[in-house]
């Protein structure tokens, strides 16, 4: 790091995730990121000898990805939650990956450190995300691919809409919680792509990109709820045993449809964006 540069002081609230666990949040979000990544990539695109930077990098999933499907120079990934740069750290042993904490409002890179820089299913869950976005173009150089993806939460989450629409009709307090998750800054049509020009980026396009999340049974599904990571846990973390017990049987109703428990596939999407950063 230049001895002259001095990163931007990080606020008091970059992220409004709730992290504790990494094996936790590869059952809540990592095992859907792998799949992600392929469409993103394709989207956003790869280099071979790039200096990559993936921030908001969770268990080490995108970054992983890069590696499998280009041939970088290496890859720095950053997380505000250092249980997840731990285990991003202990399952992704390639060299040319570093895995380090960091804030995404407050990058301690100097200004035009890296040839693509990406993000994958975070800034939705920053709420200085126009900080964020302004520091990803900071660190890229002219002409480098910066490049997002949140979740389509209102329209098309089906998965989790299926847990949050079924709590709300119990309680008052997942109704407010699923206006919060459902109205995250960026996940609606043209918001990514708009914050993209107001930071400053040229050639700006936006798509939607598609997975299938595929459970194995309803206690497959259900696990991630039981678990410390992400806000359905964290709502359901405020239960007491009777309300948990009744949700559970709902949301069972709500995934098993009247058919016997057992497989089942729900379509998720995700708007993602690209821009070029100029000289």
């Amino acid at each position: 790091m230049s001895s002259k540069f001095r990163p931007p002081v990080a606020g008091p609230a970059s992220s409004t995730f709730d992290a504790a666990d990494g094996d936790g949040y590869e059952l809540n979000m990592g095992r859907w990121s792998r799949l992600l990544a392929r469409p993103f990539l394709e989207f956003v695109g790869t280099g071979d000898a790039e200096r990559v930077l993936n921030v908001g990098c969770g268990t080490g999933q995108l970054a992983a990805a890069v590696i499998e499907f280009s041939n970088p120079a290496e890859v720095h990934g950053i997380d505000l939650a250092p249980v997840y740069v731990d285990h991003a750290r202990s399952h992704h042993p390639d060299p040319r990956l570093v895995f380090e904490v960091g804030d995404a409002c407050a990058l301690e890179f100097p200004d035009r450190s890296f040839d693509r820089v990406l993000s994958l299913l975070v800034l939705h869950f920053v709420p200085r995300a126009g900080d964020a976005i302004a520091q990803m173009r900071r660190v890229a150089r002219p002409g480098a691919v910066v490049g997002a993806a949140v979740w389509d939460a209102r329209g098309g989450f089906v998965a989790n809409r299926l847990f949050f629409d079924t709590a709300a009709a119990l309680d008052p307090r997942a109704a407010q919680q699923r206006a919060r998750n459902y109205t995250r800054p960026l996940t609606r049509p043209g918001e990514l792509a708009a914050a993209w020009r107001a930071a400053g980026l040229r050639q700006v396009e936006e798509s939607l990109l598609a997975i299938r999340m595929e459970y194995a049974s309803f206690a497959d599904y259900w696990a991630p709820y039981l678990g410390n990571d992400g806000p359905g846990a964290a709502y359901v973390r405020t239960l007491s045993p009777d309300e948990r017990t009744r949700l559970e049987a709902a949301v069972r109703a709500a995934y098993c449809d009247g058919e016997p428990d057992g497989p089942r596939s729900y379509a998720a999407l995700a708007w993602a964006v690209k821009g070029v950063a100029a000289g």
